[in-house]
């Protein structure tokens, strides 16, 4: 079977260090096993290195030899990525003040992942960004993706 192509924003990273939110850093060390397991295909952004790359020490020395052990691809933000996020934005489905938020989604969009994993549900993981989004990606001939949390996975893998 292929493996599924998901993409992961800031959010979930940031969670492998997260003493705030101990239940959903578990869940999210028990997904990055999956990840280091070679499970799935499993991008992320030059915005989310450079979105890590803000976290203060020593959590961003953590973050960043976590990513450089997992077997992740790190794809260019660029022009097609941008359009596509910015009428995300045009269409009301991100407020402009969360353009990164649309920007990740996006570049998930373009490169035809079938995932977008996030712990955010301020402005991604809802029910109006999922129909939005995936209305949107249909009516300009990008394939639909299913937004999700790493929980989602997780549950999937005990099937």
């Amino acid at each position: 079977m292929k493996k599924l192509k998901i993409y992961l924003d800031t959010s979930v990273i940031s969670h492998l260090q997260a003493d705030d939110a101990p239940d959903k850093m578990a869940k999210t060390r028990e997904f990055w096993n999956c990840i280091e397991q070679g499970k799935y295909v499993v991008y992320i952004s030059d915005l989310v290195a450079a979105e890590i790359e803000e976290c203060a020490e020593p959590k961003k020395f953590f973050l960043t030899q976590k990513m450089d052990e997992a077997p992740l691809e790190i794809i260019e933000i660029n022009d097609e990525i941008v359009a596509l996020a910015e009428k995300y934005v045009s269409e009301g489905v991100f407020s402009s003040k969360y353009i990164d938020d649309a920007t990740h989604v996006a570049a998930a969009s373009v490169i035809g992942c079938a995932a977008f994993v996030s712990w955010n549900y301020k402005h991604i993981v809802k029910l109006k960004t999922i129909i939005g989004v995936n209305g949107i990606n249909r009516f300009m001939g990008y394939g639909e993706i299913e937004i999700i949390t790493p929980e989602i996975i997780i549950g999937e893998e005990g099937d």
